[in-house]
């Protein structure tokens, strides 16, 4: 049976909620309608997040990105509508959602939303640059 659009979020359980680990997501191909002209606008969606209990489903959110295709809606009020029903859906530790529309009367818009759950603090970043290493290592 094909896939239809939808507005409901599935998710699963965090495999390691021991960990702070990065999702990385890109949704390059979703569209919605200007609420003004009702012409299509275009946009490529990154969507980082720490999960805490829950994952999202990547079919559903596939399905639900595609929900908005035919609803006008303007860049900011849609960016955090999509950031409002990740959080509420996952109730992650940590969430950004980018938004990069194409350009649009020789404009490019690009919203940025986060959210942090209260009392989170990410973990410290090793980073393997700062360390000095062997020349037969590199």
């Amino acid at each position: 049976m094909p896939s239809k659009p939808s507005l409901s979020l599935d998710t699963f359980p965090n495999p390691a909620p021991g960990r702070d680990y990065l999702v990385h997501l890109e949704v390059p191909e979703f569209t919605c309608l200007c609420p003004l002209t009702g012409q299509p606008d275009f946009a490529t969606f990154v969507i980082d997040y720490v999960p805490d209990k829950r994952n999202v489903e990547l079919k559903s959110l596939k399905t639900y990105m595609w929900s908005f295709r035919d609803q006008g809606a303007f860049h900011e009020a849609v960016t955090n509508r999509i950031t409002d029903d990740l959080v509420a859906g996952l109730a992650p530790r940590y969430l950004k959602v980018t938004a990069r529309w194409y350009v649009r009367g020789g404009i490019f818009t690009n919203v940025v939303v986060e959210h942090r759950k209260r009392g989170w603090k990410p973990t410290q970043r090793v980073d393997l640059d700062s360390f000095p290493l062997q020349s037969n290592f590199r």
